[in-house]
């Protein structure tokens, strides 16, 4: 590898050094390291996964603390890292959705799909709703998976990535191509009235569009985050699934899987500053005072943290400070855990259902009006709901007849104008209410309850604003704008300095995407330089 400035006092030296040690650093590391560079990653923490790791919240119980469910990650990254012969297993595969009712009765998903529980109208429909958004997702998948282009240039790389993605679009056919781009900029409400009557099918299939964004289902735009979703999970082979062990069962495989191809990974060793000499960066330096030189920085951290906190304004023009400063990345998602003493006792659904995933999303008026609080600075005193029970999968989660509830709260607001120290305990309760409602008897089975807010994840993920994609999917950070204009393809306006992170195209969930494109880049930037 060519060699960048040198790193002064640099106690140790590598080709890279990756920041962070989540999913994406992992998979960034174990490319690189698979490609004959050594790779040091560091971890502040004191295990790998980032958000997508399991640990314990009461005394035997433990949970995926961030992330609880895989489904986004491609087939291909599984199978090229080779996952499974690094101990991945899977404790479920193709789980199913089923929405919660609260006059008791339920809406799978699956079922819908076979024409179960819905007028002979809707059941057509959602035949057709669902084959179509398909073809959309499969057609937008590759434009997701690879390195967005630049605009404005005249170099014909980016003419050709451009064309690219026009043709992956005007292959649909006319007939699709013109209904992909009549709804691509909609809400998701409006999409969903015109195809559907069921109200319990339009809330869940809505539901999908807004999960962990600062959007209700008739903000513009959703239907763009749904699509975003689809094509994700079209790259995968498993559907919804739960790995054993929790998704920290995931991460523990990347980490091995980067091990095994050279990589060292460091935890408990915080970056307190990235090194900067002669206009390159070229290593960082450790809470405990350590200096480690690199040719290639690369940070799975959030751009804020990147750029503001461990780069420093000083390296940066006022233009790019500016847009980094104003990215919108403020979470709008609680994380609720609850050690339970027996199966959480959800209305007439049967238990195999319970081994999937639930919603309590049970219109869009529903979703729509637990957003309108958060707009004001207040949680919802109805939160729409994602629910688990990940120990009836893998019984490893709790002790023996117990079980574990994991649940994302929409919606929760950063910035609670309560303030969250008497504002945490109250939406505690009102979750609980929540699934009192639906699951009567709960609460006397509570043995202890978490409740992480936006704040809480900032803290114990330093992620900045808690926001698990590191700023909203949203048209203006999207695609060749994400995270800002200047460093939109994983390289930045710092020569040496990459991201790789959820910041980054194509954005979050446990995907693995941006950490695999952001090491091709460092190898692209590495022929180019030798």
């Amino acid at each position: 590898m060519a060699l960048g400035a040198a790193a002064g006092s640099a106690t140790s030296r590598y080709d890279c050094v990756i920041i962070g040690g989540g999913h994406n650093g992992l998979v960034c590391a174990a490319t690189l390291a698979r490609r004959g560079r050594s790779v040091v990653l560091l971890e502040a923490a004191q295990e790998m996964g980032g958000a997508a790791v399991t640990r314990q919240f009461a005394p035997g119980f433990r949970v995926s603390a961030g992330a609880h469910l895989l489904h986004l990650m491609p087939a291909r990254l599984l199978h090229d890292l080779r996952l499974e012969s690094h101990g991945l297993e899977w404790a479920a595969q193709r789980m199913s959705t089923t929405a919660l009712l609260p006059d008791g009765d339920y809406l799978n998903l699956n079922e819908a799909a076979a024409g179960q529980r819905l007028s002979a109208a809707d059941s057509q429909a959602y035949l057709a709703y669902a084959a179509r958004m398909r073809r959309f997702a499969a057609a937008l998948a590759p434009i997701f998976s690879r390195v967005p282009p630049r605009l404005g240039t005249s170099a014909w790389a980016d003419r050709m990535a451009l064309l690219s993605m026009g043709w992956q679009i005007r292959k649909l056919g006319r007939r699709d191509m013109r209904e992909l781009l009549r709804i691509g900029g909609m809400n998701v409400y409006d999409l969903l009235e015109e195809n559907f009557e069921s109200t319990a099918l339009k809330g869940a299939l809505g539901f999908d569009a807004v999960l962990g964004a600062n959007f209700g289902p008739r903000s513009p735009g959703t239907v763009l985050t749904l699509l975003y979703r689809l094509a994700a999970e079209s790259t995968g082979m498993m559907g919804l699934s739960q790995p054993k062990g929790g998704m920290g069962g995931l991460c523990n495989a990347l980490a091995k899987a980067a091990t095994a191809a050279g990589a060292t990974l460091r935890s408990g060793a915080a970056v307190t500053g990235i090194v900067v000499e002669g206009d390159r960066a070229c290593g960082v330096t450790l809470e405990s005072g350590e200096s480690i030189g690199a040719d290639a920085v690369i940070s799975s951290a959030d751009p804020k943290t990147t750029f503001l906190r461990l780069l420093g304004t000083r390296h940066l023009d006022t233009g790019f400070v500016r847009r980094v400063t104003h990215l919108r990345d403020r979470g709008l998602c609680a994380k609720l855990h609850l050690a339970l003493k027996c199966i959480p006792p959800f209305i007439g659904v049967p238990e195999a259902l319970l081994r999937g995933r639930l919603l309590i999303a049970p219109s869009l008026q529903h979703i729509e009006h637990a957003y309108n609080h958060a707009k004001y600075g207040e949680f919802s005193t109805a939160p729409a709901m994602e629910i688990t029970v990940p120990s009836l999968n893998d019984p490893s989660l709790a002790p023996a007849g117990q079980q574990v509830l994991s649940a994302i709260l929409q919606y929760a607001p950063y910035s609670l104008k309560e303030g969250w120290q008497s504002g945490r305990q109250r939406l505690l309760d009102v979750a609980l209410d929540t699934l009192e409602r639906y699951a009567p008897g709960l609460r006397a089975g509570v043995i202890e309850a978490e409740l992480l807010t936006p704040p809480d994840i900032e803290r114990e993920f330093r992620i900045s604003g808690g926001h698990w994609h590191h700023g909203d999917l949203a048209f203006d950070q999207f695609l060749m704008v994400r995270p800002v204009p200047g460093a939109a393809q994983y390289r930045t306006p710092m020569q040496g300095l990459y991201l790789c992170g959820a910041g980054c195209h194509p954005g979050g969930g446990v995907m693995g995407v941006a950490g695999l494109n952001a090491a091709q880049e460092v190898l692209k930037w590495d022929v180019q330089s030798s």
